[in-house]
C-alpha cells in the first residue's frame, strides 16, 4: 500500500511571490475576489498581514473547511516571510554587502512548518548555512546574522512579533552551518534532558521557505538516521506530554486548567487540545520513521506503519479539524472585539451536542497521548 497525496489547487493561491489578480478569479469565488480587490495590487508587509483576518472571512464565506484555511494562512505567512527575506537581501546588496557568500536556507518551524497556523502566530524560524572554513566565520556568519536581524525585524514591524523564546535566525542558537546543525541534533537527542527535548520539539517540525532546499533535505536525512537510536530522548519526549494535559478533569469531564482563563467557562483549546494532539503525533511519527511534517499526513502515514488503525487515524483527523474550526472561530470573535486572537473557547456558549462532541475529541486525544507514552522505551 502507498500513501497518495494530491495537492489541492487552493495551495497554489500564495505559491508565487505575487498575489493573483482579482479579475482572474471566476464569479464563483466572489468573496475572495472582493477581498483581494480591497487589499490592492501592491500592499506592504503590514497591510498584507493585517488583511489575513479578511482573507479568513472570505474563505469561510466560501465554505472552505478550517483545516484548509489553516493551510492557506500558513502559505500566506510563508509569502510574507519570503518578501521580508528578499527585501532584506536587496537592502543589503544596496548597502554593499554583496550577494550571499554561500548557500543558505531559511526554515519556518512549529505550526507554520506543519501548515497548521491559525491567526496571530509569532515568529519561529531558523537558518541552515552551507559549510564553510572556520577562518571565514566572521565574514560569512556576519552576513547571515545581518540578514536574520533584518528580516525578523521586518516581520515584527508588519505584525508578526518576535519570538519571546528567541527562536529566530537572528540568534546564533538558531543559525548554524549544516554540519553544526547535525552535531547539535546528535547532542540533543543523545540524552534525556528536558531542555534539549524542548528545543528539539521546536526544531523537529521544520519546512524550507527560502534558499537552497537541499540543505533542509540533508538535515531531515540526519533526523531520520538519529531517531532509531534515541530511546532516552524519545522517553523524555513522552514524559513531557504530561506538561500539556488535555481539557478533561479526573472524572473525564470538560475542564480547563484555569491558568490565565478570561472566565470560568473558558478552555484554551490550543494549549489543551491542539498541542497535546500534535505533540503525541510528532512522537509517534519520530518513533516510526514517518518523514512528513503535517499532522494530518502523519496520522495517515502512521496507519501504513501499523502504529494506528484506520479508525483511530480518521477519528483523530476529524478531531483536529473540529479543534481548528473552534479555535479559528473564537479568534475571529476576539479580533472583532479588539482583542488578541488566542485559543480560548467559551464552552457555556456551545450547544449540548457540541460539548459532547468536544468531550469525545478530548478523550480520543488523551487515548492517543497514552498510546504514544506506552511505546516509549520499548523499541
Amino acid at each position: 500500500m502507498r500513501l497518495l497525496h494530491r495537492a489541492s489547487p487552493w495551495r497554489e493561491l500564495f505559491a508565487a511571490d505575487t498575489l493573483p489578480a482579482p479579475e482572474t478569479l471566476p464569479s464563483l469565488l466572489a468573496p475572495l475576489r472582493d477581498a483581494l480587490t480591497e487589499l490592492g495590487p501592491e500592499p506592504d508587509l503590514a497591510m498584507a498581514h493585517a488583511w489575513q483576518a479578511r482573507l479568513v472571512e472570505a474563505l469561510q464565506r466560501l465554505d472552505i473547511p478550517a483545516w484548509r484555511i489553516s493551510q492557506l494562512i500558513s502559505d500566506h505567512n510563508e509569502l510574507l516571510y519570503r518578501r521580508a527575506i528578499q527585501l532584506s537581501l536587496d537592502e543589503m546588496l544596496g548597502l554593499g554587502w554583496g550577494e550571499p557568500p554561500v548557500a543558505f536556507c531559511v526554515l519556518i518551524l512549529g505550526s507554520g512548518a506543519r501548515h497548521e497556523s491559525l491567526l496571530g502566530p509569532d515568529q519561529d524560524n531558523a537558518m541552515i548555512i552551507a559549510d564553510y572554513p572556520d577562518e571565514r566565520h566572521t565574514e560569512i556568519d556576519g552576513f547571515f546574522q545581518s540578514l536574520g536581524e533584518r528580516f525578523t525585524a521586518r516581520l515584527d514591524a508588519a505584525g508578526i512579533p518576535l519570538c519571546n523564546g528567541h527562536v529566530m535566525a537572528r540568534w546564533p542558537m538558531w543559525r548554524k552551518r549544516l554540519s553544526e546543525w547535525r552535531d547539535q541534533l546528535t547532542l540533543w537527542t543523545s540524552e534525556r534532558r528536558i531542555k534539549r527535548v524542548q528545543q528539539s520539539n521546536i526544531l523537529l517540525d521544520f519546512h524550507p521557505l527560502h534558499g537552497d532546499e537541499s540543505l533542509a533535505e540533508l538535515l531531515a536525512d540526519h533526523v531520520q538516521q538519529l531517531m532509531p537510536g534515541s530511546n532516552l530522548f524519545l522517553d523524555e519526549m513522552a514524559a513531557l506530554l504530561n506538561e500539556s494535559p488535555v481539557a478533561l478533569d479526573r472524572f473525564g469531564r470538560l475542564a480547563g486548567n484555569g491558568e490565565g482563563a478570561p472566565h470560568e467557562n473558558a478552555i484554551n483549546l490550543k494549549l489543551q487540545g491542539l498541542i497535546p494532539l500534535v505533540s503525541a503525533v510528532r512522537l509517534l511519527a519520530l518513533r516510526h520513521g514517518v518523514r512528513v511534517t503535517d499532522t494530518r499526513l502523519r496520522l495517515s502515514a502512521l496507519v501504513l506503519k501499523e502504529a494506528l488503525t484506520t479508525t483511530q487515524s480518521r477519528g483523530l483527523i476529524a478531531a483536529l479539524d473540529r479543534l481548528q474550526e473552534r479555535v479559528l472561530l473564537a479568534q475571529r470573535v476576539s479580533l472583532k472585539a479588539g482583542a488578541f486572537p488566542e485559543g480560548w473557547v467559551d464552552i457555556a456558549h456551545m450547544e449540548g451536542d457540541q460539548r459532547l462532541l468536544l468531550r469525545h475529541d478530548m478523550h480520543a486525544i488523551r487515548s492517543l497521548v497514552r498510546l504514544a507514552q506506552k511505546g516509549a522505551g520499548t523499541r
